[in-house]
């Protein structure tokens, strides 16, 4: 983002997020676990906002597996999660199934 400044631990969490499989979710609180924040959950939500369409944002749920996004970016996430072959039922996703552990 041209206008952004540096910021280390958005930075970190965004490159977290990069790691992410396709047709794999992960939580806001494992990003932030994995970028060395452990109490950054919501700092990982705020940090995928206006992150631009090449960081892959809608990997990353709520707790428990909850899409939190509303309107039309959750219509987006989930629709985006679907083509890469996550099953969503309703606002939910299984993390046994598709939830992905971070080996840091």
């Amino acid at each position: 983002m041209p206008n952004e400044k540096p910021n280390g631990m958005f930075d970190a969490m965004r490159a977290v997020v990069r790691r992410i499989p396709k047709g794999k979710v992960t939580t806001y609180g494992d990003v932030a676990i994995a970028a060395g924040f452990p109490t950054g959950a919501r700092q990982a939500a705020w940090c995928l906002k206006g992150a631009g369409p090449f960081l892959p944002w809608h990997r990353v749920i709520g707790k428990g597996g909850k899409i939190l996004l509303r309107g039309a970016n959750g219509v987006e996430q989930v629709q985006r999660l679907e083509a890469e072959g996550v099953k969503v039922h309703g606002t939910r996703v299984d993390l046994k199934r598709f939830g992905h552990t971070f080996r840091c």
